[in-house]
């Protein structure tokens, strides 16, 4: 039974990814669970990072270009540092020391491209 905390951390962090992907959480739907705080931190990170992307000329040639998008995601980050290290604390405190680093390197950044090239659109639909 000790190994069921092990397999909780990937299954969470491997549908947070997903629904970063694809779309926020209902807040209503888990209102109060430490589901729903973590997921408004995977939430603010990823906005602050589309938001410093769409803030950057070269955005509108990135979004054809994955690996612009990339380039342009490495830029955002050290005007997202505050919101990327609350992210990670917030995993480390979930689930001790070290998940937070390894859920950002691991599946954040894995959908994050995807995550935001479809926020980025959805923004120059407005």
């Amino acid at each position: 039974m000790i190994m069921a905390p092990l397999f909780a951390a990937p299954l969470l962090a491997a549908s947070l990814a997903v629904t970063v992907a694809t779309a926020p959480l209902d807040p209503g739907r888990a209102a109060g669970s430490g589901r729903a705080a973590l997921q408004g931190r995977v939430d603010a990170t990823t906005d602050c990072i589309v938001r410093a992307i769409a803030a950057d000329p070269r955005s509108r040639q990135a979004s054809a270009d994955p690996a612009g998008l990339g380039e342009l995601i490495v830029d955002s980050m050290p005007a997202c540092a505050t919101t990327v290290r609350e992210m990670i604390d917030a995993w480390d405190a979930s689930y001790g020391d070290g998940a937070g680093e390894t859920f950002f390197m691991g599946p954040y950044l894995d959908v994050l491209p995807t995550a935001a090239g479809r926020l980025l659109k959805a923004r120059e639909g407005r």
